[in-house]
């Protein structure tokens, strides 16, 4: 076919930069709405004030000033609705598609009822304390709403899998108030391109969802972080600890995946959901920091204020309940459980590394550890370092041991992935 010119080429154009700029206006206001959803349920749930919801106490604080008994029931709460309610999803609604098969498949769309409830759903239960993430939600509603403007525009199929995955990486980019690894994340880790057909649309949807997602959310970095040094000692841990962080993160994505994979999908799952989130809501009795995606544990590892021991046991119960939640029929994201998993991982490593080279902050080890860890986990080194940056916004010498830790994880985790896949490989043809 014949390339478009004269008045129907500039028609074309014109569909296309009206769907880029609505494509931000939906990630953004998807962002905002589902964070508005969120904070507005934790709110309600454990009952601490309405007073700001964005910018108040923390769901941490919260959870620590609620009862045992009411961390419990809500645990319980959110067991019933996540079994229930992706029991009538799978029942009831058009299959799923996730935005990884939109983007390569041939159809771009996804279904409206199926991933609206879908999306909710995930807002609801990380909001009552489930460990998964919370930004597959607005990253699924900005890309579904993305599909149906391309359709509406009359696109042609390629530019509908770049705009799908452009809402993506706008509902990343509003709900986290991350515009650069937004846009990081939809060229690395969709389209795998930075091709200016990628590149633009993917850097304009992503800013205009940042910016529309700040009116409501504001503008301040996910954690607050001091800002460390990059030291000498620093730069040697981070080299011997990147492998190790990375091995890590290979079994964890390899655990999780199974978990995912052998999920129930019917009659099972309400009665497995609700046994897994009670579970959950007696460790809260003990460990109320367990709960929600992870964010807590993270927030006081960055910042230095967690004791070793804390963060050693948390390490572990945090890797059961992600398995064991995803393992029930939950669904979530692993962004953040990851980024908590990495920076918990890091300060063991860290604190062991303290005892013969002391001086450098826990927390420290913790941001380079998040970074190692989500560089692998999620393979997109380049979208991990920068979400990191934007989520702590550390000095710019301490890119230096961050880019170290990832260099040394990725490698790492790509070498073991390489030889479990020449294994199987080899098995088979045998």
């Amino acid at each position: 076919m014949q390339p478009a010119s004269g008045p129907f080429a500039v028609s074309h154009a014109l569909r296309w930069g009206v769907v880029v700029g609505l494509t931000g206006l939906a990630g953004g206001l998807s962002g905002l709405g589902l964070a508005a959803l969120l904070h507005a349920i934790q709110h309600l749930a454990y009952g601490y004030g309405f007073a700001s919801l964005f910018h108040g106490e923390s769901f941490l604080d919260g959870v620590e000033a609620a009862s045992p008994l009411r961390r419990v029931a809500v645990l319980g709460v959110c067991g019933l609705l996540a079994g229930v309610g992706w029991w009538a999803v799978y029942r009831w609604c058009r299959p799923l598609v996730s935005i990884a098969r939109a983007v390569k498949g041939n159809d771009p769309r996804m279904p409206v009822v199926a991933t609206t409830c879908h999306a909710l759903l995930q807002i609801v239960t990380v909001a009552l304390g489930s460990p998964l993430g919370r930004e597959v939600a607005p990253r699924e509603v900005a890309a579904m709403i993305a599909g149906k403007l391309c359709s509406w525009a009359r696109l042609t199929s390629d530019e509908s899998k770049v705009m799908v995955a452009c809402g993506a990486g706008a509902g990343l980019a509003a709900v986290y108030n991350v515009p650069v690894a937004g846009a990081l994340y939809v060229l690395e880790g969709l389209l795998v391109s930075f091709g200016w057909r990628a590149l633009v649309p993917a850097v304009v949807t992503s800013v205009i969802a940042a910016l529309v997602a700040r009116l409501g959310l504001g503008d301040l970095p996910q954690y607050a972080v001091p800002h460390y040094a990059a030291t000498p000692s620093l730069m040697i841990w981070s080299a011997l600890a990147g492998p190790l962080i990375g091995l890590a993160a290979y079994q964890f994505t390899r655990i999780t995946g199974s978990a995912r994979a052998n999920a129930p999908r019917g009659n099972w799952l309400p009665f497995l959901c609700a046994l897994n989130f009670l579970f959950i809501g007696l460790l809260a009795t003990q460990f109320p920091i367990l709960l929600g995606n992870g964010k807590g544990p993270a927030q006081v590892g960055f910042d230095g204020s967690i004791p070793l021991r804390l963060a050693a046991i948390l390490l572990m119960l945090r890797v059961l309940i992600t398995w064991t939640s995803l393992r029930a029929g939950a669904e979530g994201g692993l962004l953040t459980p990851g980024l908590c998993n990495g920076a918990l991982l890091a300060i063991v490593l860290g604190g062991a590394w303290s005892m013969l080279l002391p001086g450098t902050p826990l927390g420290a080890f913790a941001v380079i550890g998040a970074a190692a860890f989500l560089a692998s986990s999620m393979r997109v080194p380049l979208t991990a370092v920068t979400l990191i940056f934007e989520f702590t916004q550390p000095s710019q010498a301490f890119l230096i041991p961050v880019l170290i830790a990832v260099a040394g994880s990725v490698a790492a985790s790509e070498c073991v992935s390489g030889v479990v896949a020449a294994r199987v490989r080899n098995s088979v043809v045998a």
